[in-house]
Order: C-alpha cells, then structure tokens, then sequence
C-alpha cells in the first residue's frame, strides 16, 4: 500500500515538473506524420500503379481523392469517439487501421483493393491529431497548466508539415528502389513502432463500464445517426466539387436531401455530433475554422497550380518545380516552433493573412518569363503563410473549443483545412481548363487575393483573438 501510494506520490510531482515528457508527446508526433505522409507520398506511385495495373493514370486519381475523402469524415468522427471511449484506445485503433491498409495496399492486386486500401489508411491516420489533442489537454489540466503548451502543439504542427514535405521525395527513393508497393507497406514498420510507443507511453484510459461499452449506449453518446448524416452529406458534397465546372446534379441532390434532415436532427439533440447551435454561439471557433480553410485554399493552390503551370507555361520540369517550392515547406517547419513555443495567437494569424496577399499579389506578377527567383520568392512568402496559419489557429482551436469537445473540435478544424484543400484543385481546374496558361495563374492569383482578404477581415476583427495564448 505505502510502496503504490509513494509511486502515486511521484508520478504526480513528475506530471507537475515536466507533463509533457519526450516520452508523452513522441508517441503523438508519430502519429501526426502519418496522414500528411502518406497523402504526399502516393503521388510518386500513380504512374507506376497505372502501368503495372493497366488501367489509365487519370483513374488513378481515386487513390488521392479517397483518402481525403475518407480524412474529412473521419477526423470528427474520430474526435467524438475519443471524448466517448477513450483518445489511447482510439489512437491505438487508429494504428491498426493504418497497418491494415499497408497489408492490403501492399497486397493489391487492382485498383479497387488499393483504394480500400487508402480508405483504412485514411481513416486510421484521421485519428492521430484529434487523439493527440484530447490528451495534451486532458495532461495539461491534470497539470494545473492555464496557457497553451505551445511547444507540444508546434511539434505536432512540424511533425505534419515536415513529413508533408518530405513526403514526395521518400516516395520517390522508395518507388523508385522496391516498386509502388512500398508506398502503402511503408506503413507497416512505422506504425509498429507508434504502437509500441503507444502502449507503452501514453497514459491509459479510464475504465468504462459494462453498461458504457454496449453498442447502443455508445451509439447514443457520439451521436451515431448524426454521424451518417454527416458522412452523406460530406461525401457529396466532396464529389460535387471535385467535378466542377461541370454541375453533377446527382451529387448535389444527395447533398441537400442528406443535409436537411441531418442539419434538422443534430438541432433536435441536447449533445449532437456536429453541433450547430454551440458554432453559431462560438463564433471564435467558427472564425478559426474558415481562417484554417480559407488558408489552404492559398497554400494548395501554390502548391499544386503552380506547379502544374511551371511545368506547363514555365517549361520546367517536375523535379526543378518540385526542388523551387521546396523553400515553402522548409520554411513553414523552421518557423512553427518559434512561434508555437510563444504561445502567440492574433500576431501570426495577421501575419499569416498579409503575407497571403503579398504571395497573391506576387503570383499575378508572375510570368512564363519570370526568373526562378522570382518563383522561390512567393514559395518564401507562402511558407511564412503556412507556419504562421497553421500555429495561429491551431492555439486559437485550442482556446476556443470547448475543453469537453476538444476531440470532435479538433477533427472539424482539419476537415474544414480538407475542403480548403480540395476546393485549391477545383480552383485550379477552372482557371487551367483550356491548360496552364499566365492568364489563369493571374486569375487564379486574383482569386487567392480575395481570400487573403476575407482572411484579413476575419483576424482583425475578431475581438476574441488575444496576442498571447491564455485562458480568460
């Protein structure tokens, strides 16, 4: 009894000196980079799959497209769970879910195996960032801590934004040596060891009871139909825009006879999933929301519009366009933890938004005779954009949300940074439709003008932004 009771002693003077322990947030970091890498690391597969597969490389393009799909709806999904059952028990069936997909991925004998694959990977790895979040708030309280870790949240920050970056050239080295398998059994050996490090690390769950593990207790909890109707609604949603300009009026049909019902049930709920009337009397987590994703509308759309007209218009070729943009990822990883360890909120979400229309207005510049300095310029420009957004919001999420509903707020933030993503290739699209031309990276500058300026409007004015991350 006095040997537990003196280590009950010393565990808690070791959780007040130092909560956030290597041992605690590595484990979390591993997780992370596993949704960021693996949505970057399949884009050196695709030609190599469609050739061995023989199927055209467009349809390929499912294989992407999926796991972001499958990303948007599982987050929250995954958020909700954790708050309900458990963020490590939810972690660790995240993992398995991710060493599901290498096996089934690297096993793939078609095109339809390999994007089941990219589902299980998707979701799996959707449960990394809202887990982490639901923990490092649940050790920050149990610590007595009132700000941000802003440490803990930059290195979960750089730990995405790093992998993300170095995502394409591992998938380079690893296709290019052991063929496109290695893109999906990849997986296996790191998330063995995030399992280990989770087991062993990460502090344990609370005991549920019998009654709390019956399938219609815990359906009743998250909300269950709410979910569905959620994953309808957002699935369609997604294909809808994924196919403009051309209207898919299927897709938008679903949309609105999923959304009704589902937008009428969640009001009807005292504790729904997507809880419509807490957003709209939180406005500070409404406006981090559309900040996340109007930002990445901006960071993306460098990202994959330029490089398509580099490639294009510029006649560079896809390693020089790759290597140009590279400055952007290096400098958003170098700034995030400088930043983050400030605990700085209204500063970086002012800077992120001016730098975003210096980058706009440097893209309408922009010529198919413009020196590559020029070219690095706006990816330096855009990587101060990326860091500055990413550490803003990510403490302003932190503040704003509910300590309660850390888990489902945290899975909602990166699915509205999702449909930023997404609506960047569909942005893309339009402007580039008759081919990547200086005219629709001109448009498609003004359009990212209009962005950061809405971004603007939404930081300065925001009354609830404070300079430093403190609890009020």
């Amino acid at each position: 009894m006095r040997t537990d009771a003196a280590k009950a002693v010393a565990a808690a003077r070791d959780l007040a000196r130092k909560p956030f322990a290597w041992t605690f947030t590595t484990p979390l970091y591993v997780g992370a980079s596993l949704n960021p890498v693996n949505s970057s690391i399949i884009a050196t597969a695709l030609v190599p799959i469609a050739t061995e597969l023989h199927v055209p490389v467009g349809s390929t393009a499912v294989l992407v497209s999926s796991l972001y799909l499958a990303s948007a709806i599982a987050q929250p999904t995954a958020g909700k769970l954790a708050e309900v059952l458990g963020a490590r028990r939810i972690f660790l069936a995240g993992i398995v879910l991710v060493l599901l997909g290498g096996v089934v991925g690297g096993l793939g004998q078609n095109l339809a195996m390999l994007t089941v694959a990219r589902v299980l990977v998707g979701v799996g790895t959707s449960a990394a960032f809202p887990c982490a979040m639901v923990l490092i708030r649940r050790r920050a309280e149990d610590a007595g801590l009132d700000a941000p870790p802003g440490g803990v949240l930059g290195g979960i920050a750089i730990a995405g934004m790093a992998t993300a970056a170095v995502g394409p050239p591992i998938g380079g080295l690893l296709v290019g040596a052991g063929g496109w398998r290695w893109a999906f059994l990849i997986n296996i050996p790191v998330t063995a060891m995030a399992m280990v490090m989770a087991v062993r690390w990460l502090p344990k769950d609370p005991v549920l009871d019998r009654a709390d593990r019956r399938f219609c207790r815990v359906a009743d909890r998250i909300d269950l139909p709410g979910i569905l109707g959620f994953a309808v609604t957002m699935s369609a949603l997604v294909i809808f825009l994924m196919d403009l300009p051309r209207l898919d009026w299927t897709a938008l049909a679903v949309f609105a006879l999923a959304a009704v019902p589902t937008v009428r049930w969640e009001l009807r709920r005292t504790a729904p999933f997507f809880d419509f009337r807490g957003l709209a009397a939180n406005g500070a987590l409404t406006r981090t929301y559309l900040r996340q994703g109007l930002t990445l509308l901006g960071t993306y759309s460098v990202m994959y519009g330029m490089t398509q007209w580099m490639e294009a218009a510029h006649g560079l070729s896809t390693v020089t366009a790759g290597l140009l943009l590279l400055p952007m990822g290096a400098v958003s990883a170098l700034l995030s933890r400088p930043l983050a360890s400030r605990n700085l909120v209204r500063g970086p979400l002012i800077v992120s938004a001016v730098t975003m229309l210096i980058g706009s207005a440097g893209i309408m510049l922009l010529t198919s005779h413009s020196p590559a300095i020029a070219l690095v310029l706006v990816s330096l420009v855009f990587g101060v954009t990326s860091a500055a957004t990413t550490v803003g919001n990510q403490t302003a999420l932190y503040l704003a949300a509910p300590p309660d509903q850390i888990g489902t707020a945290s899975g909602l933030f990166r699915t509205f940074g999702y449909l930023g993503t997404i609506t960047s290739a569909v942005i893309g699209g339009i402007v580039f439709r008759d081919g990547a031309s200086d005219h629709g990276l001109h448009i498609l500058g003004l359009v990212l003008v209009g962005a950061g300026v809405v971004v603007l409007l939404l930081t300065v004015l925001d009354r609830r932004l404070m300079g430093r991350g403190t609890t009020t």
